[in-house]
């Protein structure tokens, strides 16, 4: 089917790219990146690496964004180094991967990354099974050709991400004109775009978490196979979805990522059960899950804390209701049909996105605390008020109002009632129970019947 599929596909993406053998080289005097930006312990690893008679460099995504004035989250050292080579080099480092064979070089917190320098794949190529593996669609299931940096910079994914900055001589090694498309803000694929989603489904992701983290647009050719090919995403474990979600959602950019995700829909394969409540409620699950990706990325920007386990809760939070109205019409009460869909959406998510049980038992109580927030009589305000999660059903409980639900005032309920004294509280409480009472019918006056026997 797939094969089918990419077969049909128009040119340019059957043509092969055009490789460069000889790279740009960028003096210092021509870029903005300095050396004493870098992580003290990066460029140490690469003079010991270069002392040792290798080639190395920093790479990848550090040297992006600090070319455009951004603080890289970590640094990546490609080298001719094989990963034993690079072990025997560092005491302090070990051997991770399997699909991918890296070596990790350990100074206190920081990991400084160590990938050997990758060649791309043939048909023909003569590599064994522990070196090189793909699937039947074209997915590589493990990556271990080693080659040159030519080879290397033409088998990244994309342009931005292919720049070589060499520590000792403070020159760029350009191979892709990934300078020129940051300049353009642009991401463009290396290679043909429809091989390398092949090759790598989550590709697709990364295109769109790039552009969306850089405010980049996504060039032409890269973006026109991705709509065709986001059933690909379909066959990647649900454990590595789960960690590109969160790179997506979490980046300060949500609101943007989600937008871009529905525009390639990338968003389906990631969350099926919510897609079809978008196409069943658009109104609703958009505002919905806007308003909580909004809020996500002002804490994020702020520097304040977010959790996961809230953000999927609003993500998955619209495939509740259909869900619960089966179950209803099944026979099942309100509150078990509740918590059945509940459990029936995660577990189905599951297979698509494997959310932790760190994660998915706190979003289960944000959810099953909604139904009880509206029971406050008596000391149960005062008890929820004391629930570990009940800021985040609080919040949560805003969230849903803010799109539209209809709560009756609950919301504003629960801000007052946090900051009321307790004479106030105890007030709010009595009214409640007083709007709640029965009202009392008025009745005739009952005629008594007379006693037998008694004297007329």
């Amino acid at each position: 089917m797939i094969r089918k599929l990419l077969k049909r596909l128009p040119s340019p993406f059957g043509r092969p790219a055009h490789r460069r053998t000889t790279p740009a080289v960028i003096p210092a005097s021509q870029h903005s990146l300095k050396r004493n930006q870098i992580s003290r312990n990066a460029v140490t690893v690469v003079e010991r690496l270069q002392q040792a008679g290798y080639q190395a460099f920093v790479v990848g995504g550090c040297v992006r964004d600090l070319l455009l004035d951004l603080d890289p989250k970590d640094y990546d050292v490609a080298t001719s180094a094989t990963p034993e080579q690079v072990r025997a080099t560092f005491r302090n480092s070990r051997l991770i991967g399997r699909r991918f064979k890296l070596a990790h070089v350990f100074f206190g917190r920081e990991i400084i990354e160590v990938a050997t320098f990758r060649a791309g794949h043939s048909e023909d190529q003569d590599a064994g099974r522990d070196q090189s593996l793909q699937s039947e669609s074209g997915r590589l299931l493990r990556d271990n050709v080693y080659g040159s940096l030519e080879d290397d910079a033409q088998r990244r994914d994309f342009t931005i991400n292919a720049l070589y900055y060499d520590v000792t001589r403070g020159t760029i090694h350009d191979y892709v004109n990934g300078v020129q498309d940051i300049r353009n803000q642009r991401v463009r694929l290396i290679g043909n775009p429809v091989q390398r989603y092949q090759e790598d489904p989550v590709r697709m992701l990364r295109a769109v978490r790039f552009a969306a983290k850089l405010d980049f647009e996504i060039e032409p050719h890269t973006a026109a196979p991705i709509a065709e090919l986001a059933e690909l995403l379909y066959d990647i474990p649900a454990a590595r979805l789960f960690d590109e979600v969160l790179k997506l959602f979490l980046g300060g950019q949500g609101e943007r990522t989600f937008d871009l995700l529905l525009e390639y829909d990338l968003f389906a394969p990631l969350f099926p059960d919510t897609d079809e409540a978008i196409d069943e409620q658009p109104e609703y699950t958009l505002k919905l899950i806007r308003q909580a990706l909004r809020n996500t990325d002002q804490r994020i920007n702020e520097g304040r804390p977010v959790t996961p386990a809230f953000l999927f809760a609003a993500l998955l939070w619209p495939a509740l209701p259909q869900r619960t109205r089966e179950l209803e019409n099944q026979g099942i009460a309100l509150i078990p049909a509740q918590q059945q869909a509940a459990h029936d959406v995660l577990i189905e998510q599951c297979r698509h996105t494997a959310i932790p049980k760190r994660f998915s038992v706190p979003l289960r109580e944000i959810w099953d605390l909604q139904p009880r927030l509206e029971r406050r009589q008596g000391r149960r305000a005062d008890q929820l008020l004391e629930h570990p999660r009940f800021r985040a059903a609080y919040d949560f409980l805003l969230l849903r109002e803010a799109a539209g639900e209809q709560t009756h005032g609950l919301g504003q309920w629960w801000t007052e009632y946090q900051d009321a004294s307790p004479e106030h509280r105890r007030r709010m409480i009595q009214q409640l129970s007083a709007g709640d009472a029965p009202r009392k019918r008025s009745r005739a006056p009952r005629k008594r019947k007379p006693r037998s026997g008694a004297a007329s």
